[in-house]
């Protein structure tokens, strides 16, 4: 191996298998996940570290504010990393470009490696004490008609549990393809008229540079700088970044749930997710709901009310994250 990555933890994999396993592992942005170790970034260079998963004990998201994110001008409004915390006590923070990525590649980690905690020890405590806020909610002595729905919607969410990868999928493929569909056509000519510039100031310089101008690297070097910028900014219109693609893209992923589940499951494929069925289980418990229609719609209803301006726990949040896109595509029907 050319570009050998640097073990972190207390074990290391021979050389012979680390080759293998980086060869084969999963790339989500700067990092990835193979069969034995994850492989982290540095600030310069993807999976330049790898460390076994024996030697991991959590792995979760931080989100740190930058200038622009707290004055509301700037280019950026938030900065995602990736923790990996070590069973020794020391931590890794890789820094991604983009959240969705990062969230991508918990879930995935989740579904290869369910043993490693997923939040901080501080994000972990908060969650009990809103867990225990939320079971204070709880309807005592639900009626055997809630009992029942209640049976219904946790063996649903089983059934999804089986094979999480196709509702990870569906989530994903609603947030890309709401990106494409609502975003500002205006940003994308700009991207293409800046992209076309730098095209063509690279094309000046390696015209310079073959007839000796001194001048010449510096249009080569801005030429080619800006265009993987632009590239990098997932504005600019590609294969995978078109309406035709993203619906596509969701199609197949609402087919696919379509021939997993049967016919009498709860809720439809486009809304088949866990966190649609842990809401509706949660609106029985609460006794707003006592069927598993009734809580079809009080779920809907709840969720058509959660906008930027309400305040939710971050166990909602990511909830509503996953699903919400879902139902706005398809107008809550």
């Amino acid at each position: 191996m050319i570009f050998k990555p640097t073990a972190l933890g207390n074990h290391k994999l021979d050389d012979e298998n680390l080759a293998e396993d980086k060869k084969k592992c999963l790339k989500v942005g700067p990092c990835g996940l193979g069969k034995k170790a994850m492989y982290l970034n540095s600030f310069y260079f993807s999976r330049r570290y790898y460390i076994p998963y024996i030697d991991i004990q959590r792995c979760f998201k931080r989100v740190a504010m930058s200038k622009g994110g707290y004055t509301g001008k700037g280019m950026f409004s938030s900065i995602p990393y990736l923790v990996v915390q070590y069973n020794n006590g020391n931590e890794k923070q890789c820094n991604f470009k983009f959240e969705d990525e990062v969230d991508t590649f918990l879930q995935r980690l989740h579904m290869q490696q369910p043993q490693i905690k997923l939040v901080s020890k501080e994000s972990e405590e908060k969650l009990r004490i809103e867990e225990l806020k939320e079971q204070a909610k709880y309807v005592k002595n639900l009626t055997p008609e809630a009992k029942a729905a209640i049976k219904t919607l946790e063996n649903a969410k089983s059934v999804l549990n089986g094979n999480a990868a196709l509702s990870y999928r569906l989530s994903a493929a609603a947030k890309h393809k709401r990106v494409v569909d609502y975003g500002n056509p205006t940003y994308r000519i700009v991207a293409i008229l800046i992209f076309a510039a730098a095209a063509i100031s690279a094309l000046f310089g390696l015209y310079q540079l073959a007839i000796g101008s001194q001048l010449a690297v510096y249009f080569l070097l801005f030429g080619i700088a800006f265009m993987l910028l632009i590239m990098a900014s997932r504005v600019l219109p590609t294969g995978r970044n078109n309406k035709a693609y993203v619906q596509k893209e969701w199609d197949d992923a609402v087919k696919q749930l379509e021939d997993y589940i049967d016919d009498d499951f709860p809720v439809p494929a486009r809304y088949a997710h866990p966190a649609t069925l842990e809401r509706m289980i949660r609106a029985i418990k609460m006794g707003k709901a006592k069927s598993v229609e009734e809580s079809y719609e009080v779920m809907k209803e709840d969720l058509k009310a959660l906008n930027s301006d309400v305040e939710v726990s971050q166990k909602e949040y990511d909830e509503v994250v996953a699903i919400k896109p879902m139902f706005l595509l398809c107008n809550y029907e």
